[in-house]
């Protein structure tokens, strides 16, 4: 299974508010500590507050928060809800499956007890559980490390 690049950037700014509670953090320094453009970003910091997993403040001293605490966000929810109803393999698509083959695969069968094998085990990991106790995790993502 892969996971979208938008889904990667949405977990990584997710740990980054985590690793930064009790302050707003902001656009300019999630990019440059979890190397990320600040356009991707902005798509992505856009779609998880509407999604209620961040908090957004505008202006001057503006910046981002999580929307609930991290030992509420479950990362098979951000997952699911970020990539959306992305089908796993052209099988799995309504309108676009030109397979053959999908009234007589196991294959297909087995692609789905694996994604739903997949996303209950990323259903038991909260954010907290990836940053909690995780020194090096919060070493890397403190702003003034965050120099390359």
């Amino acid at each position: 299974m892969r996971i979208t690049k938008r889904t990667n950037i949405a977990v990584r700014l997710l740990m980054f508010c985590a690793a930064n509670p009790g302050r707003l953090v902001t656009k300019a320094e999630i990019a440059e500590c979890c190397n990320i453009s600040e356009n991707h970003l902005a798509q992505v910091i856009n779609q998880l507050s509407q999604l209620g997993y961040l908090r957004t403040q505008r202006g001057r001293n503006g910046g981002l928060s999580l929307g609930r605490s991290a030992d509420q966000i479950r990362v098979g929810d951000v997952f699911r809800d970020v990539e959306g109803n992305l089908p796993i393999a052209e099988c799995f698509a309504d309108a676009d499956n030109t397979c053959p083959l999908v009234d007589a695969c196991r294959l297909r069968l087995a692609l789905a007890d694996a994604a739903e094998a997949f996303y209950a085990h990323m259903d038991e990991i909260t954010l907290e559980s990836l940053v909690c106790d995780n020194a090096d995790l919060l070493r890397i993502l403190q702003p003034v490390t965050c120099t390359r």
